[in-house]
C-alpha cells in the first residue's frame, strides 16, 4: 500500500510537533507531574501526554477510512469506544490514582467490548503439533447461541481479555523509565506492520495502522529520552499495550511474534507477580522497591538510557527473528528470551 510511508511519516511529524506543544500548554492546563510524590528533586514536568496519542491515534484513524476502502464498522466503532473508556479511566488514574480493582474491571470490559464487536482468534496454533500429534487449540468452542455478537465463544472471549489484559499491565509496569514504553512498542507495531506485509498474512491495511501508531509513538519518544521533557503516563502505556494486544488479534492471532517483541515486559510482569506472589506481598500495589529489572539495574549502577537500549536490542533481535520463524523455531526462541531474562534478573539481584 503506497500510503503508508507518507502516513507513517505524518504521523511523526505531527506527533512531534503536538508534543512539542504540550511542553508549553500542559503546564498552563494544570497537567504536570508531582515528582515529590516519588521522592525524585526535580521540576515537575507535562502529564500525562499518552492523552496527546490517544487523540492523534482516533483522528487519524477516522481519515484513513476512505484509504482503507471501508466504512465505519462495528469492529471499527467497538475499539474507538474501547480506546476511549481506557483512556478516560488511565487519564483520571493518573490525576487521582483509581482502585485496582476498577482499574481492572475497565480493563476487563474493554477487551470484552472488542471481541463483541467481531475482534477475535479462532485458533492457537500448537508449535509441538508435529511432535505430539496434538491439534491446534480451537477457542470458538463453547458458544453461546448470540446472533446479535455473531455467536461468541466462551474459551474466545476469556483468552481475549487474558491476552489484552497481559499486554496492557506488562506494558504499564515498564514505565519505570520513560522512553521504555514508547521504545518497545514502536518495534512492536513496526514487526506486525511488516508480518502484514508479507504473503503470510497479507493485510496492508493492518500495516497501515501499524505503522501509523509506530509514527505516534516516535514522536513521543523524542522527548521522552532521559533526561525526559514529558511522561506520558498510564494513559500512554496502557494505550499503547492494549492496542499492542488489539493488533496482534487483528493480525490472526500472532501471540507468539507478539511474545518475542515484548518479551522483555510481558516475562519482567510475570516475575515481578510471582516474586510478590512467594514474598506474600500485595500483587496489585504498584511502586514496591527493586522488583521490576530495569529498577534492579538503575541498583546496579546501569544508566537509564543504557537500560533503553538493551531494551531496544533484546525486542529487535527476537522481533526480526519472528518473522521468519516457524512455529515451532518462535517457542525456541521464547525459551531462549525466558532463559536471557532468568539471567538478568539473578545478575540484578542484590
Amino acid at each position: 500500500m503506497s500510503s503508508i510511508l507518507p502516513i507513517f511519516v505524518g504521523a511523526l511529524l505531527v506527533s512531534a510537533v503536538t508534543h512539542a506543544a504540550a511542553i508549553k500548554v500542559f503546564p498552563n492546563l494544570g497537567l504536570l507531574d508531582k515528582p515529590d510524590r516519588y521522592g525524585l528533586n526535580r521540576n515537575p514536568i507535562p502529564y500525562p501526554t499518552g492523552l496527546i496519542c490517544i487523540l492523534l491515534f482516533l483522528v487519524a484513524f477516522i481519515c484513513i477510512q476512505p484509504i482503507l476502502n471501508e466504512s465505519f464498522s462495528m469492529q471499527h466503532i467497538g475499539l474507538a469506544a474501547a480506546i476511549l473508556i481506557l483512556g478516560i479511566s488511565s487519564f483520571i488514574d493518573d490525576k487521582v490514582q483509581i482502585p485496582p480493582l476498577i482499574r481492572i474491571g475497565v480493563q476487563i470490559a474493554c477487551a470484552l467490548i472488542i471481541f463483541g464487536t467481531g475482534t477475535r482468534i479462532f485458533t492457537l496454533t500448537n508449535p509441538l503439533s508435529s511432535f505430539t500429534g496434538i491439534a491446534d487449540l480451537q477457542l470458538d468452542t463453547w458458544t453461546i447461541v448470540w446472533p446479535a455478537l455473531s455467536n461468541p465463544s466462551v474459551i474466545g472471549a476469556i483468552f481475549t481479555v487474558v491476552w489484552i489484559g497481559l499486554t496492557i499491565n506488562a506494558l504499564n509496569w515498564f514505565d519505570g523509565i520513560t522512553g521504555q514504553v514508547s521504545t518497545i512498542s514502536i518495534i512492536g507495531f513496526v514487526t506486525i506492520g511488516f508480518l502484514s506485509l508479507s504473503s503470510r498474512v497479507d493485510q496492508p491495511e493492518l500495516a497501515l495502522i501499524c505503522f501509523l501508531l509506530a509514527g505516534i509513538a516516535i514522536g513521543s519518544l523524542i522527548f521522552e529520552i532521559p533526561p525526559a521533557k514529558i511522561l506520558m503516563g498510564d494513559t500512554g502505556a496502557m494505550f499503547f499495550g492494549f492496542m499492542l494486544g488489539v493488533v496482534t488479534i487483528y493480525a490472526g492471532g500472532k501471540v507468539a511474534t507478539a511474545f518475542l517483541v515484548l518479551g522483555i515486559p510481558i516475562l519482567d510482569f510475570i516475575i515481578v507477580i510471582g516474586r510478590r506472589v512467594l514474598k506474600r506481598k500485595p500483587v496489585l500495589k504498584g511502586n514496591q522497591i527493586n522488583e521490576h529489572l530495569h529498577h534492579r539495574l538503575l541498583t546496579k549502577g546501569w544508566s537509564p538510557r543504557s537500560i533503553i537500549i538493551l531494551t531496544a536490542i533484546i525486542g529487535t533481535l527476537f522481533g526480526t527473528s519472528a518473522l521468519f520463524l516457524t512455529t515451532f523455531g518462535k517457542l525456541v526462541s521464547a525459551l531462549l528470551l525466558l532463559v536471557l531474562m532468568t539471567g538478568l534478573s539473578i545478575y540484578s539481584r542484590e
